[in-house]
């Protein structure tokens, strides 16, 4: 048992370290999409799979979806927090509002296709509001302090095992809905904050909300290939189609990205 929850928390710990890493070197725009892909969610499914029913994990992996209305909630308090308090205090308060979140949206009746239907509703609404908050668009690339992201590792193992392991004996929608915390994009955002100030950390929770439709991709892909499929091709396809979206996010990103230094520095090019 010790065994199995150590591989769980060290693989988990090395998964987040290992896109940490990336997302620091990136930048806000590049970085948020980055930061919103399954770091937490693909090892606790994983995991998940291979110790309980299918029927488990699809109400998990609804319970996910609909606790993605949640992290939203968490990313637009953040960015609006940071604006005139500190990391702490921005991390801690949007941390706070995560749960009464959470709770309410695991309580929502109907099932994927509701589910779908309300969160992109609600994250065209907050993409909408962050985009005229003219939030910075600087790049802000330097190499990241390893004392971070051992902490923002373990944080995530420690949350993996807690849902795989302990919340899986009360519900499975429990369960999923403890995976879904924002602990990357928690730990990401107060790092940013500390090291380069408000804005950069502001304009990647900015940027990770789009990012989030990679989760939203994994949790559906999940939820309607489980019992249709065994266990390692339901992982594999909810895997891919989160990959997909973000690569699809990320040449999207690129494009702005190079658009924006094309009409901003014409004058160089000359």
């Amino acid at each position: 048992m010790l065994g199995l929850l150590l591989v769980k928390w060290l693989s988990t710990a090395l998964i987040v370290i290992g896109v940490s890493v990336a997302v620091m070197r990136l930048g806000p725009k590049l970085g948020g999409v980055l930061a919103g892909t399954p770091i937490v969610l693909a090892p606790g499914y994983f995991f998940m799979l291979q110790e309980q029913s299918a029927t488990f994990v699809a109400d998990a992996a609804l319970g996910t979806l609909h606790a993605m209305l949640a992290t939203l909630a968490f990313c637009l308090g953040y960015v609006l927090l940071a604006a005139h308090r500190g990391a702490t205090l921005s991390g801690v308060l949007a941390a706070l509002l995560w749960l009464p979140v959470a709770a309410l949206a695991g309580l929502m009746p109907g099932g994927l296709g509701l589910a779908l239907v309300v969160f992109l509703s609600s994250h065209c609404l907050a993409l909408r509001f962050t985009r005229g908050l003219g939030l910075a668009r600087a790049l802000s690339v330097s190499p990241p302090r390893w004392g971070d992201l051992v902490v923002r590792g373990a944080l995530a193992g420690t949350i993996v095992c807690l849902a795989t392991v302990v919340l899986d004996d009360i519900a499975p929608s429990v369960s999923g809905i403890a995976l879904s915390f924002p602990i990357g994009m928690l730990t990401i955002a107060l790092t940013l904050h500390q090291r380069y100030g408000a804005e950069v950390a502001r304009a990647t929770l900015a940027a990770t909300q789009l990012g989030m439709l990679s989760l939203v991709a994994f949790s559906a892909v999940m939820v309607m290939s489980v019992q249709l499929l065994p266990w390692g091709y339901a992982f594999a396809a909810s895997l891919i189609a989160s990959v997909g979206v973000s690569y699809m996010l990320w040449v999207f990103q690129q494009l702005k990205i190079t658009d924006f230094y094309k009409n901003n520095f014409r004058l160089f090019e000359r």
